[in-house]
């Protein structure tokens, strides 16, 4: 372990610090390349964008850049470390957003004190860019902070502890009952967790299908049902009419758990209670909800997936955000919206159950890849995500009104 924390640490800091820089886009070798970046020649497209405001697409790099924007108060697990200590990370998703997509993408770290200041800052300077990727910014506040952010910004803005990890397990979720024999409507779902994760996750698993009456979401205190008189307006959402108070009754049974809460709090008593052929979603990171050693000795029965590179079955964020961000800029989405979630979701799952290509397995070092109870979503490295997952954000975008443009012809993501 020390030897990986020195590794990480040399990787931030070496060759230069960070993980992020500007390049030029276009020539500036000469004086008259300067006249033209520069004064006199910036005059012209000043001009032009000023006569007409979409030429900012046309004469900027508006169109193809990211703000990736926190306020450091809930940082991978790590918790309220503030602004600067978000900066590795933001920079990290910024890395992300490049090394998938092709987007350009800015980190920006806002200190505030009220929620309200940091929606003035963001709403502020949001038109300077084609998107906003809001992450590491903890409940209940990250909801109010979105749901401002999407009324007055005119560019997509995209929370991705919420929807990016939803879109993922939903589309992990939907292929593993597949695999297991059932269906989403009708499985039982308890849920370890209760906050931006956790809520967004249940929401558009009932978008996709699931019964809300079937889901039981459980915070620090148990079971949140309809009884309790602590919940915010968002947990209030899920409170369930039922006697179940703790996880052993509310796992009594269970097609489904989802874990976005922390280590360990899953154990073999438990899984021995699920239903014949369950699905374990455990995706506390770094130390899972269960071990996946400890379930599948459990149970032979199961299909479990963590957040885990080193496990299969990894439910990784990277999986969705960098191509929906990809194919809402191509059609210049104004926003990102239901039908692009799940579209998103749809492209995911079903890519997983193609045939993988050998350059895939090389990249993910894998020898084989067969849709199946150990591969339920594809690989991060896998290159075909980029197209599958834009394309159809992309026209889902269109299709629900919401784009600017038309689908580009022969677009490809």
């Amino acid at each position: 372990m020390t030897d990986f924390r020195q590794q990480a640490l040399d990787y931030h800091a070496y060759p230069t610090p960070g993980k992020i820089s500007v390049e030029l886009t276009t020539a500036a070798e000469t004086s008259e390349d300067l006249s033209l970046a520069y004064s006199p020649g910036v005059a012209e497209p000043v001009r032009a964008i000023a006569e007409n405001p979409d030429d900012v697409y046309k004469y900027t790099g508006k169109g193809n850049t990211v703000a990736v924007i926190t306020n450091g108060t809930a940082i991978l697990g790590l918790g309220n470390l503030g602004p600067m200590a978000a900066k590795p990370v933001m920079e990290g998703k910024a890395l992300l957003f490049k090394r998938f997509a092709g987007i350009n993408s800015f980190d920006i770290e806002v200190k505030h004190r009220t929620v309200e200041d940091f929606v003035n800052t963001v709403a502020n300077i949001a038109d300077s860019f084609g998107g906003i990727n809001l992450e590491d910014i903890k409940a209940p506040e990250c909801f109010a902070i979105e749901k401002a952010l999407i009324e007055r910004c005119k560019v997509p803005v995209f929370h991705d502890d919420q929807h990016g990890t939803a879109i993922v397990t939903a589309a992990g979720m939907i292929n593993a009952l597949e695999i297991q024999g059932k269906e989403l409507r009708h499985a039982n779902i308890v849920c370890m967790g209760a906050g931006a994760a956790a809520i967004a996750c249940m929401e558009l698993l009932i978008k996709c299908g699931a019964q809300r009456e079937k889901i039981y979401m459980l915070d620090t205190k148990g079971v949140i049902h309809t009884r309790r008189d602590d919940l915010n307006e968002y947990k209030k959402l899920f409170a369930n009419n039922t006697d179940k108070r703790t996880l052993e009754e509310a796992i009594d049974g269970a097609d489904v758990f989802v874990g976005v809460s922390g280590p360990n709090v899953l154990s073999a008593a438990n899984v021995k209670l699920m239903a014949p052929k369950p699905v374990i979603f455990a995706c506390s990171n770094p130390d899972p909800e269960i071990k996946p050693e400890l379930a599948l000795a459990t149970r032979d029965d199961l299909i479990i997936a963590t957040g885990r590179s080193d496990y299969p079955n990894q439910v990784n964020n990277v999986l969705c955000f960098p191509f929906i961000f990809r194919g809402a800029l191509d059609v210049r989405a104004r926003t990102i919206n239901d039908e692009m979630k799940i579209a998103a979701v749809h492209a995911i799952r079903t890519l997983a159950k193609e045939e993988v290509p050998a350059e895939v397995l090389a990249a993910s070092g894998s020898e084989s890849l067969v849709f199946g109870k150990d591969y339920i979503i594809p690989k991060p490295m896998d290159s075909r995500l980029r197209s599958a997952v834009a394309i159809a954000v992309a026209q889902a975008a269109v299709d629900s009104g919401v784009a600017a443009l038309d689908m580009p012809e022969n677009y490809n993501g």
